[in-house]
C-alpha cells in the first residue's frame, strides 16, 4: 500500500527494451535506499513495481506487457522522471490516501489553467466508464499523488495543484496531450458499485411485483 505523498523524484537512466516486456533502471533518491531490498514495492508515477536488482543508487525493475498497456511507463526515455514512493509501514503517517499502486487508466492533459499562486490542471481519462468513481472534492491518485477532485464534468476532472506539488512532483513539467496515470479512491469505488447494485436489485424487485 501507499499514500500518495510522493517522496521525490528518480531519473530513468537505462531502458533494456523486449518483446511486451521491458527493465529499466532508475537513480533513487539517496533518502529512499535505506533498507531497500530486491523484491521491495516502489511506485513509479503511482504504479507498483519491485525492485529486481539494486547497484548503489542504481535500482532496477520490470515492466510487464500489462503494465506497459494501462499506465505511462511505457512511453518513458532515459532522462525522463517518475515520481517515487516506497510502500508504506504500519507506522507511517498517511498524508494522502491509502493507495495500491494498480493504476486503472490513463488520462491526458486536456487543459492548464495557470494562476498566482497555483495551477488548474484538467484530465480526460482513456476509460470514460470510470467518470463515475471521480466525484466532486472525492479523491484521486494521479501519477501516484493523493489529490483531490475539483470540477468535473461527464468527460472530464480538474485537479488544483499548489507551488510545493508542481516543484517536488512531475506534475509541474506536464503539457498539453500527456498522459498521467489514474487510479481511483477504492473506497468510492465500493460505495458507488453497492449503490448501483442495491438499486438494479430494487429495480429488478419492482418489476417482478408488476408481473
Amino acid at each position: 500500500m501507499f499514500t500518495g505523498i510522493v517522496q521525490g523524484t528518480a531519473e530513468v537512466l537505462a531502458i533494456d527494451e523486449k518483446p511486451n516486456f521491458r527493465t529499466h533502471i532508475v537513480r533513487l533518491p539517496q533518502a529512499l535506499l535505506p533498507g531497500l531490498e530486491t523484491g521491495a514495492s516502489v511506485a513509479h508515477n503511482g504504479c507498483c513495481l519491485t525492485v529486481t536488482a539494486i547497484e548503489d543508487d542504481n535500482v532496477s525493475f520490470d515492466l510487464i506487457k500489462e503494465t506497459l498497456r494501462i499506465t505511462n511507463l511505457g512511453e518513458l526515455k532515459p532522462g525522463d522522471k517518475v515520481n517515487v514512493e516506497r510502500a508504506a509501514k504500519f507506522s507511517d503517517e498517511i498524508g494522502g490516501h491509502l493507495m495500491s499502486g494498480h493504476i486503472m487508466t490513463k488520462a491526458a492533459v486536456g487543459r492548464i489553467v495557470q494562476s498566482e499562486n497555483n495551477r488548474e490542471i484538467w484530465f480526460k481519462p482513456e476509460d470514460a466508464s470510470l467518470m463515475k468513481y471521480i466525484l466532486h472534492k472525492g479523491f484521486v491518485g494521479i501519477d501516484g499523488i493523493s489529490l483531490t477532485v475539483g470540477d468535473v464534468t461527464a468527460t472530464k476532472f480538474c485537479v488544483h495543484l499548489i507551488p510545493e506539488t508542481l516543484e517536488r512532483t512531475t506534475l509541474g513539467a506536464k503539457r498539453l496531450g500527456q498522459y498521467v496515470n489514474i487510479e481511483i479512491d477504492p473506497h468510492t469505488q465500493a460505495i458507488v458499485d453497492t449503490v448501483e447494485r442495491v438499486l438494479a436489485q430494487r429495480e429488478q424487485i419492482n418489476i417482478s411485483t408488476e408481473n
